[in-house]
């Protein structure tokens, strides 16, 4: 920008009612123009306004959820549990048969399904030997560390 233009800058601003006026112009950082009517920066605060007293209504007090009693049909059953993070996949593929299903009888060491974690496909065996009562998640679904996700009726 030459001194002319900068002159021309001024007498524009001078009559206008911008109280500032900033001007960048970059060819790698070049010209970069800043005027302002204040003699001082002047500084606002807004301070934050508090924050509202919890509400007994809006925020319910968390408690550790408690551990149903065992149903008398559901005494003696082995629980498989998910030994990772991840999700959980009954069948190899969408088409294919899956692992187990209720009703199954399942040998220890047998894959029961995989969980994927970190685009690893994690075939999970089963730690007991028997039949399969129920299924506790479905295809698809993610899953924690710990999680069930079979109930077993042990072989004798």
């Amino acid at each position: 920008m030459n001194e002319a233009k900068l002159k021309q800058l001024l007498e524009i601003f001078e009559t206008s009612d911008v109280e500032e006026l900033e001007l960048q112009h970059s060819f790698w950082s070049g010209t970069k123009i800043r005027i302002s009517r204040r003699s001082r920066p002047q500084i606002t605060y807004q301070p934050e306004a508090p924050p509202p007293p919890p509400s007994q209504a809006s925020a319910p007090v968390q408690t550790a959820p408690e551990e149903p009693e065992a149903a008398p049909e559901e005494e003696g059953l082995h629980v498989i549990t998910s030994p990772m993070v991840g999700t959980f996949f009954i069948a190899p593929s969408p088409e294919a048969t899956p692992f187990a299903r209720q009703g199954d009888r399942i040998e220890k060491g047998q894959t029961v399904c995989i969980i994927e974690a970190m685009k690893i496909m994690n075939e999970i065996p089963s730690d007991a030997e028997g039949e399969v009562v129920a299924l506790l998640i479905d295809s698809g679904e993610p899953v924690e560390f710990g999680q069930p996700l079979f109930k077993i009726h042990p072989s004798s």
